[in-house]
């Protein structure tokens, strides 16, 4: 373990430009992007399904806490840093801070040239709470890939890491996807939501697997990603509102789907 106590210290900037969503100086913007995982719950996460993390902070105040202290034994003793209480408090992102911050490097999986399970695609969703609600959704319903478009706000973002609540470990997450080129990989159907020439989705024939596509907060599912669908489904509603949220959209199409082919 070594003590931190400036916030000039090199391992400690690496944290604030990483809570920033910048690099370190001097790597290209393909290398992976650093970033904090805030909280024993997400740092957990990381630990169970990833590994070790670049580095750990943890805040000396709370370091003999027994699921901090188990927490930073868990990880190589060369990696820990323990920083005076109003240091860590610089870099928390959090309103009361949860005492162990993890750097780490978020993955960059490459997708497959054939897409053939379930999988959610995400068209411009630029809400992070939607997007991590979305990402944890999907976790719960046995979805493992996520194709995010252009346009969609940072998956690894500290508000969608927050919201997820440690979901991105358990799934595949490609950013930056054009979704329509995306198109000619898919060997299962491509379902999408809209109010207009729609299928009822509890009386629409689903398939088993499929690609599900959910749009923008306000302007729903691209015109030509809609042309694109293999078929379209709507939510039956009252008419006291003009739409659902997008992620509890996601969330009843979903849990449909599996409730037909996974009954528990």
């Amino acid at each position: 373990m070594k003590n931190i106590a400036s916030r000039e210290n090199p391992d400690f900037r690496l944290l604030l430009r990483a809570q920033e969503g910048k690099r370190p100086a001097g790597e290209r913007a393909s290398d992976p992007l650093p970033v904090a995982l805030e909280g024993p719950h997400l740092c957990s996460s990381w630990l169970n399904a990833v590994g070790q993390p670049e580095l750990v902070f943890v805040d000396e105040a709370r370091l003999n806490q027994p699921e901090l202290s188990a927490l930073a034994a868990r990880v190589s003793g060369d990696r820990v840093r323990v920083c005076a209480p109003a240091l860590f408090k610089m870099a928390s992102q959090v309103v009361h801070g949860q005492g162990i911050i993890f750097l780490v490097r978020a993955p960059q999986p490459v997708p497959p040239r054939e897409i053939a399970e379930n999988c959610l695609w995400l068209d411009r969703v630029q809400d992070p709470g939607n997007m991590g609600t979305l990402l944890r959704t999907a976790a719960a319903a046995g979805i493992r890939h996520v194709y995010a478009s252009t346009g969609c706000v940072a998956a690894w973002s500290p508000k969608v890491l927050r919201s997820a609540q440690g979901a991105h470990v358990a799934l595949s997450v490609y950013e930056g996807q054009d979704l329509l080129a995306l198109r000619g990989a898919l060997r299962i159907p491509m379902l999408v939501t809209a109010l207009e020439h729609s299928h009822s989705l509890y009386g629409a024939d689903l398939p088993q697997h499929a690609a599900w596509v959910f749009g923008n907060e306000g302007r729903g599912v691209s015109a030509t990603l809609l042309e694109a669908a293999d078929l379209r489904v709507r939510i039956p509603q009252s008419e006291a509102v003009e739409s659902l949220n997008v992620a509890v959209a996601a969330g009843i199409c979903l849990f449909e789907q599996r409730r037909r082919f996974q009954p528990a």
